[in-house]
């Protein structure tokens, strides 16, 4: 068995809750692992034990080869055995696996080393020896083993020889009775001992010479005038002493490998080695323990587990010489003093142990105060009463699923629900305008046959002239239908009837009907008339029973119609509302037995059966070639819209960076005007002198003193206008300049929102991604404005694709992850209960509906932004709230604006059938369309 870090590998058994399917349900799929024999329940652990194997970690055991996995390793082992049991005398296995059964010897080396010990000497019947005869080696088989008891009896030895007198050829022989060399024993007797009991100097054997042992190296025989041929073919009585293995068969290495691939034993002390099951039964060997055996291992053991324990207890281990008796002071001194190491050795421990236990409390108190940071995982985040008493909601508001269209049949409202998404993303490579999910539902729902709905012709048409460039099978349809019946036939079944038609009669209407429809010119000018007939020839050469399962009810509902003359039965459900029966079931009780048109009976198609057909066109055209080459554009407009938004960013960052210089600059200025400056008349003003009696020359010095201070004064205060007048125009120019700025940031900042819109829908054309989770892993959608929608429209005005928020129940994957959460003190079923109530828990392929404004915001004042998903999601939706909600209110104004012209139009004389033609999935145009198609 390989070994991975010196352990050897366990294979991995099935769980019991398999074992307990399988026993009801045989036929449930599991993951076999074929080179060891594993079977697992899930792929992701057989993944994982595949992955295991091939690491390059794993050594074999018999050649110690390392770097391996653990194919290599096994196949190395394998093929070692073979050599390794093709080389062992085959005679000899028997008896070896017979002494080393329940043998109890601690080391391998141990055991290796008694058997080759007991067995060199000793040879079995029919084993291949090398005979020495006077230096000449021969190779011989052994013919007759002859116990001790012979060895001094030569009469009786001659008597049993192959060529004696009154021996026959082939006839029995008491001596091939006998079971020679009983040494069964346990190994740990001396070698004298057994051989004193049964010598194998004593044993005589006859052995057949077979061939004359040819050494190159010894060049000394061939001077001799006889090489020793002649002796091949005899028969010859030889002793032990004689004879000899050859070392390839039989060595010590060679039987360790034989051995340690042969035995096993346990890890406990004191196991015994036991010889493998399958190896044991092969070679005769028994594989349950007698009494006695079991005893002596018994005893073995505890002798073991005895001397371990007094090992343990006396650490000052035993005393390497024989005390003298010590007299009663001595002894009283050895007491004290071993109580005294005792009394030590107690006093250590309960240190150790307080120490511990004040390293453990310590811990605990760290861990207890250690804060958590956020955000973490949802799921570990619990409201307290703190949280409640802040306003945060407990329970989730419920969605509706009710209010979702055509959610009464499974699955038709997630494939209506991808077929719109597909038709709106791609748009532009399919030349279709875009329309609303309302729209969409009202047109899958149009069953008025005197006014045709452009919208569904449209989307038809579009998809069937791109499937016409997606590879198909001519008539893969029929021959598919004509292969179910063969297969019917072969079992001596009936052919299947769907509404009372046949497998020839369904081929025959086919054969007739839409033939052409890859050529035939389906234009937008002419209504895009003739779309069902070229529907039918679409589905005719692109659908199959294992691609398509409801094709053959859907082609018979839309090339057979109803008898008219036929009475239906009271309680039968009429062709708009009841469905079809599939493949295995029964055929509904209404009878389709007139042959029809397409364009005449799509019009009483069932909406699932109108959503399958668009769901399995929208499957096909994703492969495309139109598809594919948008998608690639895509792709490289993003690159450039990355590329322009760094630009932007950088530009705004250094607009932001000058608008703050020119701000402190503006309040340096404004700050300078506030300083109050001296009047020059003020300034001129001299008090008079208070001395009257003053000369005239003192006057007249003063005065011309005054004038000269008055003239620099005035220059000072023109200098300081001049600089105030400088300063201001400095200051409005800066204004000026930082209000530029600003618009220039204005605009930038538009721009990115353009950016950010036109990324998500360039986004939406490579790949359509949930806005995000919330703590129980549902995922949240959000479909306006990806691809050729657009969330805003000329002139600024709102515009929507479904103006709602979609929740899809956690992925089967994502429901497995946390039901695996065992260490929550409650479990996720009982918080799910608690947090989304019964009617808002959903599964892997439920969806509900937020609407309202209101609801949206309870649900998003619920999302608990201290967990990784739902701050994730938070994030997303306030990013792009004022787009959901104007979308939202913008869809509910339209729903109470068509509402109400319904009862505008209401007259209380006569009742007239409202009129579609103002509906708007009726008013709906493809300004895309191409006229010539």
């Amino acid at each position: 068995m390989p070994t991975c870090r010196r352990k050897r590998v366990v294979l991995t058994q099935p769980s019991e809750s398999l074992l307990k399917s399988l026993k009801t349900n045989l036929d449930r799929d599991v993951f076999y692992l074929q080179q060891t024999g594993e079977i697992f329940e899930t792929y992701e652990a057989y993944a994982a034990r595949m992955s295991f194997y091939r690491l390059k970690q794993f050594q074999c055991e018999v050649t110690g080869k390392s770097g391996l996995d653990y194919f290599q390793a096994l196949a190395s082992e394998r093929s070692e055995a073979e050599t390794l049991h093709s080389r062992f005398s085959e005679p000899l296995k028997p008896a070896i696996l017979k002494a080393v059964q329940f043998q109890v010897v601690g080391r391998l080396d141990h055991l290796v080393e008694s058997v080759y010990e007991r067995f060199k000497d000793r040879y079995f019947k029919g084993e291949r020896v090398l005979i020495d005869l006077s230096g000449i080696k021969y190779y011989g088989q052994v013919h007759t083993v002859y116990p001790p008891k012979y060895s001094t009896d030569v009469a009786a030895r001659d008597a049993n020889k192959p060529d004696a007198e009154g021996v026959e050829q082939g006839a029995p022989r008491p001596i091939d009775d006998e079971e020679p060399h009983q040494i069964h024993d346990d190994l740990k007797t001396p070698v004298k001992e057994v051989n004193a009991r049964d010598d194998p100097f004593l044993y005589y054997y006859w052995v057949l010479l077979t061939d004359l042992e040819r050494d190159k190296s010894d060049k000394s025989k061939a001077s001799k005038p006889t090489d020793g041929s002649e002796m091949v073919g005899s028969l010859m009585e030889v002793q032990c002493g004689r004879m000899s293995r050859d070392r390839l068969s039989f060595s010590k290495s060679i039987l360790r490998r034989f051995i340690r691939d042969c035995v096993d034993r346990d890890a406990a002390v004191a196991s015994p080695w036991t010889v493998k099951p399958a190896i044991a039964q092969k070679y005769g060997v028994i594989s349950s323990m007698t009494e006695d055996t079991r005893i002596n291992v018994e005893a073995i053991k505890k002798g073991e587990h005895d001397k371990r324990k007094k090992v343990w207890e006396d650490k000052d281990g035993p005393p390497n010489k024989k005390h003298k008796k010590m007299t009663p002071a001595q002894e009283e001194k050895a007491k004290a003093a071993a109580h005294k190491r005792d009394r030590e050795a107690q006093e250590k421990l309960d240190q150790q142990r307080l120490a511990r236990e004040e390293a453990e409390r310590i811990a605990a108190e760290k861990k207890k105060k250690k804060p958590i940071r956020y955000p973490t995982e949802d799921l570990d985040v619990r409201l307290v009463d703190k949280d409640l008493k802040a306003g945060m909601k407990l329970k989730r508001p419920v969605p509706t699923s009710y209010a979702l269209p055509f959610n009464h049949h499974p699955g038709s409202f997630e494939s209506f629900l991808m077929s719109w998404n597909f038709l709106v993303v791609y748009g532009q490579p399919l030349h279709l305008s875009p329309f609303t999910l309302d729209e969409f539902e009202h047109a899958i729902k149009h069953a008025d046959a005197d006014m045709p709905c452009s919208l569904l012709a449209e989307v038809h048409s579009t998809l069937i002239y791109n499937l016409r460039t997606v590879p198909f099978a001519r008539h893969s349809a029929v021959l598919s239908l004509l292969q179910r019946k063969d297969q019917l036939r072969a079992e001596g079944l009936e052919d299947e009837e769907y509404f009372g038609v046949n497998t020839d009669q369904l081929s025959a209407a086919m054969s007739d009907t839409g033939n052409n429809w890859e050529r035939v010119p389906l234009r937008h000018s002419e209504g895009r008339e003739g779309w069902e007939e070229a529907l039918i020839g679409c589905l005719k050469d692109h659908a199959t029973r294992a691609n398509f399962p409801p094709m053959r009810e859907i082609l018979t509902k839309l090339l057979f119609a109803p008898d008219p003359n036929e009475v239906p039965e009271p309680h039968a459900p009429s062709p708009s509302s009841s469905r079809g029966p599939s493949p295995e079931s029964t055929p509904a009780p209404q009878r389709l037995s007139v042959t029809s048109t397409p364009r005449e009976r799509y019009i009483n198609l069932p909406v699932h059966d109108r959503i399958a057909i668009l769901s399995f066109m929208v499957n096909l055209a994703i492969s495309s070639k139109a598809i594919h080459q948008h998608m690639e554009s895509c792709e490289e407009q993003l690159t450039a819209l990355r590329k322009e938004k760094i630009e932007v960013n950088r530009t705004k960052k250094q607009y932001l960076e000058e608008m703050n210089t020119l701000m402190g600059e503006t309040k340096e200025g404004l700050v300078d005007e506030d300083v109050k400056m001296d009047d020059p008349s003020d300034m001129s003003d001299v008090p008079a002198s208070e001395n009257g009696s003053d000369s005239g020359k003192s006057k007249k010095g003063a005065s011309k003193s005054k004038d000269l201070r008055q003239k620099a004064q005035l220059q000072a205060h023109s200098k300081q206008r001049e600089a105030a007048r400088a300063k201001q125009a400095s200051v409005k120019q800066a204004v000026a300049e930082h209000r530029r700025l600003d618009e220039e940031v204005n605009k930038l900042e538009r721009r990115l929102e353009a950016i950010e819109r036109e990324f998500r829908k360039l986004l939406g054309g490579v790949r359509v991604k949930p806005m995000g989770k919330d703590r129980f892993y549902n995922r949240i959608w959000w479909f306006d404005g990806l691809g050729s929608g657009n969330l805003v429209g000329s002139g600024g005005a709102t515009q929507y694709g479904a103006g709602r928020i979609f929740i899809q129940g956690p992925s089967e994957f994502d429901l497995e992850l946390m039901m695996r959460r065992t260490d929550d003190e409650v479990s996720v079923q009982v918080r799910r209960l608690e947090e989304e109530g019964q009617e808002g828990m959903l599964g892997p392929s439920d969806w509900a509906v937020y609407s309202d404004i209101e609801e949206l915001e309870e649900f998003i004042a619920w999302l608990n932004p201290k967990g990784h998903r739902e701050l994730a999601l938070k994030q997303a939706v306030s990013k792009w709230w004022i787009h959901i909600s104007a979308g939202i209110r913008r869809r509910m104004q339209d729903l109470s604006v068509h509402a109400k012209l319904p009862e505008a139009r209401r007259s209380t004389r006569t009742k007239v059938a409202p009129d579609i033609t103002r509906e708007a999935y009726m008013m709906w145009t493809n300004r895309r369309a191409i006229n010539a198609t």
